[in-house]
């Protein structure tokens, strides 16, 4: 990232900076950082860097990235973006068929990093593959769908649930908004997705332990077992909504949110939580929602509205609406059961594919003028 930031420099991005506030997804990140900065202000001195919170500056690398493309380093850029996305791939499918293990040991990526960077190339390679169907070119676009195929049986024999199921929703919306007139394209198209669904879970022993676990572990909350995978979520939540009623319009300030779950579970409902940490230490809420509603309040929820809503302007102001809803309610879906924007590579990953979309087509539409001139 520095080395990044350190070529945005050296080619002069500072003098561009009036250009780069043009870009919806910018003024989104400069809006949502610079409320984080602005949350110090009613936080805790020596409790400010407590927690992954800090994580989300991470977004700010998509303004010199985008700054530095240009026609010519564009197809240098998508290059080493598909390179490096196929190796990961490949990586923890070897992972995965050899070994019996989820995510990528050797790249210390969890199986919920891996899993959301399956579920960004499923969406991918279906627009993708209709993209190149519109332009004629049928047998590429049955590769990539193949691709997508393969990558979401991947998807399924991860645990990440939550990630499988903003997939899932996704791909939903995809279908619905592309076929959403021809009610025959849609019906087979829904009708797919669900017999891939059923095909996948039946043959994955991995979705079905997973999905008999969050059964039992809804059963041993309910009997006020809190020390499994979903009762440790419900439970955090329960506090975090209880920290948001407490301050909720600025939230308890940046960095704060770690300190209060510590700090409430030893009284709040007669201390029932008090042994959580014994299960899987603090590190944030597992949904971004109450995660920052709990440092920031309702103004960082609407803060991180505008952020998603200015990524969907910038695929729109590209004329690739479709992709941008999909990634959007992606990154939302995925927000409901973990901090999504947290994890330290799918976030850039999204944010690459991004700016490449955004400058590959500003170039086609510039290369299209000239060529009517």
């Amino acid at each position: 990232m520095g080395l990044l930031v350190f070529a945005w420099l050296m080619d002069g991005g500072i003098s561009r900076c009036s250009d780069l506030l043009q870009e919806p997804l910018v003024m989104g990140i400069l809006v949502f950082c610079g409320l984080w900065l602005l949350g110090l202000l009613w936080s805790d001195s020596a409790a400010i860097f407590q927690g992954k919170w800090r994580k989300y500056f991470i977004l700010l690398t998509f303004i010199p990235l985008f700054s530095l493309l240009n026609k010519e380093r564009l197809p240098w850029a998508a290059g080493a973006l598909l390179c490096s996305y196929l190796g990961i791939v490949a990586l923890g499918g070897y992972q995965w068929a050899t070994q019996g293990t989820q995510g990528i040991a050797l790249l210390d990526m969890s199986y919920l990093s891996y899993s959301s960077a399956l579920g960004a190339g499923v969406i991918l390679a279906v627009f993708l593959g209709w993209e190149t169907l519109s332009g004629g070119k049928r047998l590429p676009s049955v590769l990539l769908w193949l691709t997508a195929i393969l990558l979401l049986f991947l998807q399924f024999n991860q645990s990440a649930r939550g990630m499988l199921i903003a997939t899932q929703a996704a791909l939903l919306l995809m279908m619905v908004l592309r076929y959403r007139i021809a009610w025959r394209r849609l019906a087979g198209g829904l009708f797919l997705i669900m017999a891939m669904t059923v095909l996948f879970a039946a043959s994955s022993d991995i979705f079905r332990d997973r999905l008999q676990q969050a059964v039992a572990d809804l059963h041993a909350f309910q009997q006020g077992y809190y020390q499994t995978s979903v009762g440790y979520r419900l439970a955090m939540w329960d506090v975090g909504l209880h920290g948001i009623a407490e301050h909720p319009l600025l939230g308890h300030g940046s960095g704060m949110a770690e300190k209060y779950f510590d700090d409430s579970i030893a009284t709040y409902k007669q201390g029932i939580y008090r042994k959580l940490p014994e299960f899987q230490e603090t590190a944030h809420f597992h949904n971004e929602l109450i995660e920052i509603g709990m440092h920031l309040g309702l103004l960082g929820i609407l803060a991180f509205g505008f952020l998603l809503w200015c990524w969907f302007r910038s695929f729109r102001q590209s004329q690739v609406a479709l992709l941008g809803s999909a990634i959007v309610f992606f990154i939302f879906m995925s927000g409901l059961t973990d901090t999504f924007l947290l994890y330290g590579r799918i976030p850039p990953f999204l944010l690459t594919v991004t700016a490449i979309t955004v400058c590959w087509r500003k170039y086609q539409k510039n290369s299209g003028a000239a060529g009517l001139k």
